[in-house]
């Protein structure tokens, strides 16, 4: 069995990265296995770059095929933020809580349609001579007025996919 780093200490981030490779046949290891990983400042302009940071430096550090991944929230009205800030967007107390109310707060006022926004993420591979590949995709949608489900994390509770009426949690 191949092992695999995923350059991630976010357990839910972990756990969701674990359900979509379940039928492969790795071991999926994370950060917290290595307990003095260098410390990754995510200073990306793209989702893709604060990917292939994680994926490359991680792997050199272990030595191991790694898996690095960036994703964010992208919203038209606001000139494409928070973007690779989205885990940062409330500002120093940030929290997927804060961060989904100052959403809510800078949204006010708008309607669906000026809500439009897509869930964007770049995954990079990397072993220890460097980046195999890189892919990247994106989920249109819009931001819900308010929050709804009781899965996911982080935006899920706001990213409202209309042809199903549903949020990603």
């Amino acid at each position: 069995m191949r092992e695999l780093v995923v350059a991630t200490k976010n357990i839910k981030k972990l756990a969701e990265i674990k359900a979509l490779l379940k039928d492969m046949d790795l071991k999926i290891i994370s950060l917290s296995a290595y307990p003095k990983t260098p410390r990754i400042i995510e200073n990306g302009k793209t989702f893709a770059d604060n990917a292939i940071k994680k994926a490359t430096v991680i792997a050199r550090f272990t030595g191991k095929l790694t898996l690095g991944e960036d994703s964010g929230l992208c919203v038209d009205a606001l000139g494409g933020k928070p973007g690779v800030y989205s885990s940062r967007f409330a500002g120093k107390n940030k929290s997927d809580c804060a961060n989904n109310r100052k959403l809510l707060k800078v949204l006010e006022g708008l309607g669906q349609r000026e809500r439009r926004a897509h869930y964007a993420c770049a995954v990079a591979l990397a072993d220890s001579s460097g980046l195999i590949a890189v892919v990247e995709g994106s989920c249109a949608g819009v931001i819900g007025f308010k929050q709804e489900g009781h899965f996911g994390f982080g935006y899920d509770p706001l990213f409202l996919i209309p042809r199903y009426g549903k949020t990603f949690a």
